[in-house]
């Protein structure tokens, strides 16, 4: 599987237009990290947004894409549990907590299976050494730095990340 059939079933699933698609593939391409493969993907919806996007699982991260905007990453090596409950207004509701912040993923089709992929590639990120979440600050070109700390402040910004989770996050990105 590809990150175009993963990123298509998903956007399948949530409603959302071709354009879209095209563009999340677009975004999600430019900033694999080496080694980084696609595992699985579903759709579901933020909290803050109306409409559906989708949750896609790589060896690496958990990311959330939504109308064209960068993906929000979940770094898998940070990722200390992941629930699932039943709402009747919200559907099924995937909670993730990590070390990053705690994620709430509403309306999640599939959400039990999606959870258990994630749970096994989260323990295999946390016992893998290759498969840190960044590449090493001596790889880190400035502006891919610079669009890290961006997306740590949105991060800290939208109530994801505390000050001190916020703080913790910049010095490992910083070294």
């Amino acid at each position: 599987m590809d990150w175009t059939d993963l990123i298509d079933t998903a956007f399948e699933a949530s409603g959302n237009s071709r354009a879209n698609r095209a563009e999340a593939v677009r975004d999600v391409e430019a900033n694999v990290i080496d080694g980084e493969k696609p595992v699985a993907s579903t759709a579901g919806r933020h909290p803050d947004h109306f409409r559906k996007g989708v949750l896609v699982l790589t060896t690496h991260r958990l990311l959330f894409l939504k109308d064209g905007k960068p993906p929000v990453p979940v770094p898998l090596a940070a990722v200390t549990d992941v629930t699932v409950t039943r709402t009747k207004l919200n559907g099924e509701v995937l909670m993730v907590v990590a070390l990053t912040g705690s994620h709430r993923f509403e309306d999640v089709v599939k959400a039990d299976f999606f959870a258990e992929q994630l749970r096994v590639a989260a323990r295999s990120a946390r016992n893998t050494p290759k498969a840190l979440p960044t590449a090493p600050a001596a790889d880190t070109t400035g502006e891919q730095l610079i669009g890290q700390l961006e997306r740590l402040a949105a991060l800290r910004g939208s109530g994801a990340l505390t000050e001190d989770e916020f703080t913790r996050a910049k010095q490992r990105l910083i070294g």
